[in-house]
């Protein structure tokens, strides 16, 4: 496939008026009933618009947004139930402003191309009706659009936003660099982020769910040895580390030295026995969560924290090993 250097930094706005106008279905624009005597007017033929797809007198498509489902190249995973529930409400005032990009499915739905957070609110809403443009896109274009539209929203997390650069490398054999015009960032940008996806898949899903933070992750990244990236994972969550202290013990780690745990300055210090301490450190270097041992050596309780349906999947596969 030809590769292009094309820059779409504009915008989605800019990406989507590349598509040729034959590839753009509308209604036919009515024509005037008055004719000149000079000119001849050729009424227009109506394209046939799909079944579900309904055209009012202005030309705009209408769509029931139950027909729409995701573009299957969507990079964005999760939608902030509280942020779409505020937008419904906004949509049931004011209704749908923007038109919603779509694609025929072939199988009488439709393909999201850009608007699932206005295809969900909708639903939410219970708006019957939405406006749409309908259009059609290469595989390549349709993930590039979807990407650009979540990036100019920053509604994607980390390891999203890196997934989807990898996948359009993957599907256009574009570079980074070719990738970071494509989507207006810096090549340093796309780099960065696809190097999030080297890491082990739990702390990837520690990363989507904010359990650490991108500036952990680089740290982790940094650390040569995997058995201490580990530790390294462990201790920012068992001991909620700032991302500063985690590059302090990151650099420890790859010196060969290992950072004593500080010593509790405020009032709240921990008197346990060291052993405890030890042994709940321990735990939380080798599940890689918080975990709080509550009691003494001889009777107590172990508390392990976890902070998804995968990363419960991870503890257990850990504990029944």
């Amino acid at each position: 496939m030809a590769k292009t250097t094309k820059r779409l930094g504009k915008g989605l706005g800019a990406l989507m008026a590349e598509i040729p106008e034959d590839d753009v279905i509308e209604a036919a624009p009515k024509v005037s009933e008055k004719k000149s005597a000079s000119v001849k007017i050729k009424t227009p033929v109506p394209q046939e618009l799909p079944d579900g797809i309904k055209a009012d007198d202005n030309g705009t498509l209408w769509i029931d947004p139950k027909k729409l489902k995701p573009n299957p190249h969507q990079p964005r995973q999760t939608f902030s139930e509280e942020a779409l529930n505020e937008l419904a409400d906004s949509i049931r005032e004011h209704g749908v402003l923007q038109p919603i990009t779509i694609e025929d499915a072939g199988d009488g739905m439709f393909y999201i191309i850009a608007g699932e957070r206005r295809t969900r609110a909708s639903l939410i809403a219970g708006i019957t009706k939405v406006p749409v443009q309908l259009r059609k896109y290469s595989e390549e274009k349709k993930l590039e659009i979807a990407l650009i539209e979540n990036i100019q929203r920053a509604d994607l997390n980390a390891i999203e936003e890196a997934q989807a650069y990898y996948k359009l490398m993957e599907l256009s054999g574009l570079t980074q660099d070719e990738v970071a015009g494509r989507v207006g960032k810096q090549r340093s940008t796309v780099a960065n982020a696809l190097r999030l996806l080297k890491l082990p898949e739990d702390m990837q899903n520690s990363l989507m769910t904010g359990q650490i933070t991108a500036g952990h992750a680089r740290a982790i990244l940094s650390v040569e040895n995997a058995a201490n990236q580990r530790t390294l994972f462990g201790k920012i969550v068992g001991e909620t580390l700032s991302v500063r202290k985690a590059e302090e013990l990151a650099k420890s780690l790859n010196e060969g030295r290992v950072q004593k745990k500080e010593k509790p300055t405020d009032a709240k210090k921990d008197d346990r026995d060291p052993d405890v301490i030890s042994i709940e450190q321990q735990f939380i270097n080798a599940l890689g969560t918080k975990v709080t041992l509550k009691g003494n050596l001889n009777t107590g309780s172990v508390v392990i924290d976890f902070f998804s349906r995968s990363d419960l999947d991870r503890i257990y596969d850990i504990l029944t090993k």
